[in-house]
């Protein structure tokens, strides 16, 4: 059988292929849809068992439709996954060319699933979505500054007002891509279901439900819950060996970290506005050692699994059918 491993960069790749427990020579290429187009013809007369890319960023993605769309079997990898299978292989030595070549005896050893290229229009909103997300955290960042330049009388004006109109101009941007997003939902039916079924969940804005929904919609709808969950990251992380180590659980955080962030605000303010939440929050607050954020990332957890129930079953979200109404009663 024949496995293919390709490192992704910005500019270029490297490909190996593997066949018979053995690497073969690399070969580097360009990124440009006509180099894909060559490496699609070249990788179709080898007829691979798995062709094995990480999830680099965005710049894996090109290429990747372009195999998918070819008939191709690839596979897209989580990077810490691999990270992992490189240190098992007490890989000393890091270069693009022997990244490629482990991604390919990765390919052999693990077998993973094949990758599916999302609808295109969910990919363009989930990078709408993301880039309000960047660029609110750049508002913030800079409201911040605002703030400490303001807490002292030997700022210059100038610096203030720049500051001033550099916020203004990140809302500009934001409401500017916020309404390109609204139109893009509208023109999609299932989108625009999903965007009203969502919003129904207390906490939950526009800006906050173009980010969640962007993430969301490009999953596949086999996963469970709980896979969406550990997707995010949300999943808790376990520390125990002998009676020596027991560590509080944390969140592993090794999943998709703009799902976690779209989901931060809306379980604040269901902390404090949605009776279930908050029921839920005081709870958790009760027991010993809880802290509060704590609480408010098990509500995003919670909140997490609810959405996923709204897309599944293309019902609004109802916050008593996640949260015990014994909590109320406490």
């Amino acid at each position: 059988m024949t496995y293919i491993g390709i490192d992704i960069a910005a500019a270029s790749f490297d490909m190996v292929v593997r066949r018979s427990g053995k690497s073969l020579k690399a070969t580097n290429h360009k990124q440009s849809a006509e180099s894909h187009l060559s490496v699609v013809k070249q990788l179709a007369k080898l007829n691979p068992e798995r062709i094995i890319i990480e999830a680099t960023g965005i710049y894996y993605l090109d290429l990747a439709v372009a195999l998918y769309k070819a008939g191709l079997p690839v596979c897209v990898i989580n990077p810490k996954s691999f990270h992992h299978f490189a240190a098992l292989k007490l890989q000393s030595t890091k270069t693009d060319r022997i990244d490629a070549a482990l991604l390919a005896e990765y390919g052999e050893r693990i077998s993973p699933k094949l990758w599916e290229a999302p609808n295109e229009t969910f990919m363009e909103l989930r990078a709408i979505g993301r880039h309000i997300n960047r660029l609110t955290h750049q508002k913030t960042q800079a409201k911040n500054r605002l703030h400490a330049l303001k807490a002292t009388q030997t700022t210059a004006s100038m610096l203030i007002d720049d500051e001033q109109e550099g916020i203004e101009y990140l809302e500009i941007r934001i409401k500017r891509l916020t309404r390109a997003a609204k139109e893009l939902i509208n023109k999609e039916s299932e989108l625009a279901l999903h965007f009203t079924n969502i919003q129904c969940a207390k906490g939950i804005s526009e800006a906050s439900c173009i980010s969640i929904l962007g993430e969301v919609m490009v999953l596949p709808r086999e996963l469970k819950a709980s896979q969406v969950v550990r997707h995010a990251g949300m999943d808790v992380r376990l520390t125990q060996s002998g009676t020596s180590i027991d560590k509080p659980g944390r969140l592993s955080k090794t999943g998709n970290s703009y799902l976690r962030s779209a989901l931060f605000m809306p379980a604040l303010n269901a902390a404090n506005n949605d009776q279930y939440a908050r029921a839920f929050k005081d709870t958790l607050m009760e027991k010993p050692k809880k802290k509060k954020i704590q609480a408010i990332c098990a509500i995003m957890r919670k909140y997490l699994m609810g959405i996923w129930a709204c897309i599944k079953t293309r019902q609004p979200f109802d916050a008593s059918l996640l949260f015990s109404e014994a909590h109320l009663k406490g």
